[in-house]
């Protein structure tokens, strides 16, 4: 138990965030959550104090974290689509880079020294159909994933200058809702495979489309590694909680092992919801990878990680059972 350590949770008004927010608090921490609310919402900031701003301003950060005695940072905020990446890269370098030098400046200035960083999948781009250990990373195929990839070097680079301690979580396909389904994945526009098949059966979405059916997978579409969002949420108590008892942190894939194609996952969408989910099939899209699932034994040896809601029927079920809530149907 954690006593009432504050942890400053940035971008903790988005999907994830939220999610590590509520598992802050419920181990014990003071959750508190900076967010510029371009992509967050309000109303999913429950389990401690909210700072509405954005990373790039030093001072409102550095001020924060020394007014709350923050313990440690989680690092969400980014902008995370991999189309936009692609046709607006200087956005994401940008944004993605230069708001987390400008948050490594605050902490340091701060006297801060542990951060828990958001990274992705996306650093090993293209990387074959084996599960990917962490050493594969480092080609990234688009900029959305080189943008993280670049951080990643950057706090390597802080933890043996400066002793900036720092782990790095490397998502693979974050999906499901809390079980309560008090929150849930949401943004807008919405660009993730789950949520938009489920909005497209509530009519919310029109033009709901698969990307691509002629991969080399075994039923043409792309595969993914998809895992609970509530079980990321685990993960990360147990990454700054290593971090906080002295551990320097590395790079941990946090996946299941198994992958799913697309079309499995709208099958099992759609006996879930129990109708089919009305669909169009388009060209693949730039800088998406055919397959794409981790290895995670890395995290299970060292953080003691393992995933216990990332079976398919539980994600989407529970993210079925948030948005009939959050979203009713038209």
């Amino acid at each position: 138990m954690a006593g009432s350590e504050a942890i400053l949770v940035t971008g903790g008004a988005g999907y994830i965030g939220a999610h590590c927010c509520k598992a802050l608090s419920e181990a014990g921490y003071v959750p508190v959550c900076v967010d510029d609310l371009s992509t967050g919402n309000r109303d999913f900031v429950k389990w401690g104090p909210l700072v509405v701003g954005n990373i790039a301003d030093t001072a409102l950060v550095r001020d924060t974290i020394r007014s709350h005695r923050i313990a440690a940072v989680m690092h969400f905020a980014a902008f995370s689509q991999v189309g936009e990446s692609v046709a607006d890269p200087q956005k994401y370098y940008s944004n993605n880079v230069g708001g987390t030098l400008s948050l490594l400046a605050a902490m340091r200035e701060a006297g801060c020294d542990r951060l828990v960083f958001s990274s992705t999948g996306a650093v090993y781009g293209t990387a074959g159909r084996d599960p990917l250990p962490e050493q594969a990373a480092g080609s990234p195929v688009n900029p959305y994933g080189a943008s993280k990839w670049m951080i990643e070097q950057i706090l390597a680079d802080f933890r043996r200058a400066y002793q900036l301690n720092s782990t790095c979580l490397r998502y693979f396909n974050a999906s499901g809702a809390e079980k309560s389904a008090s929150i849930g994945e949401f943004r807008d526009p919405e660009t993730h495979l789950i949520p938009r098949a489920m909005m497209a059966l509530q009519g919310h979405v029109q033009d709901f489309a698969i990307f691509g059916e002629d991969y080399d997978t075994p039923d043409g579409t792309a595969v993914r590694d998809y895992i609970h969002v509530d079980d990321l949420a685990a993960a990360h108590i147990l990454a700054v909680e290593a971090l906080l008892k002295g551990s320097i942190g590395g790079c941990f894939n946090l996946g299941t092992g198994s992958g799913f194609s697309v079309r499995a996952v709208v099958a099992a969408i759609e006996a879930a919801a129990g109708r089919k989910i009305p669909l169009v099939v388009k060209p693949r899209r730039a800088g998406d990878p055919p397959f794409l699932v981790a290895n995670p034994s890395s995290a299970r040896n060292a953080l003691g990680f393992r995933p216990v809601s990332s079976d398919l029927a539980t994600i989407v079920t529970s993210a079925w059972a948030w948005h009939q809530k959050a979203h009713p149907a038209r």
